[in-house]
């Protein structure tokens, strides 16, 4: 699996040679702070992403934001005190038969899923979601 650095890490490196800063790092960091349903809600959905595509890269965006891509910005996993919302950069042109979007409905390009406490999470569905945000980000690439 690859990863970013923010801007802000550039130059920061250890004696290891990684920077201190490293995206993936920081969402590991992310994951362990919230100590709660939504540090295993993302730790969820950062698992089933590296499951469909191993070479996404782990980026930290906007003060600390986990931000996933391949060929631009696959969607974001941004945590809220009653909500982690995963939204895809290109949502409004993917399809999404089992009817994930639930948030960010009226926008031209993005679209989200706002995950609540409790809620169950459709892998197989979303993991088409991943594949097809994937598809749509390589095939513009081109």
């Amino acid at each position: 699996m690859k990863s970013a650095t923010t801007s802000a890490a550039r130059g920061k490196r250890g004696a290891a040679g990684t920077t201190a800063d490293d995206p993936t790092r920081l969402i590991d960091a992310r994951i362990e702070e919230l100590a709660d349903w939504r540090g295993e809600m993302l730790a969820r959905i950062r698992k089933l992403i590296k499951q469909v595509d191993p070479e996404v890269i782990e980026e930290w965006k906007w003060r600390g934001v986990p931000v996933w891509s391949h060929a631009g910005i696959l969607c974001t996993g941004e945590t809220y005190k009653n909500a982690v919302k995963m939204t895809f950069a290109k949502g409004a042109s993917l399809e999404d038969p089992a009817g994930l979007f639930n948030s960010s409905l009226e926008g031209n390009t993005r679209r989200a899923i706002d995950i609540h406490e409790g809620d169950e999470v459709d892998e197989k569905a979303l993991k088409a979601l991943i594949r097809a945000a994937v598809a749509r980000n390589t095939s513009s690439a081109r």
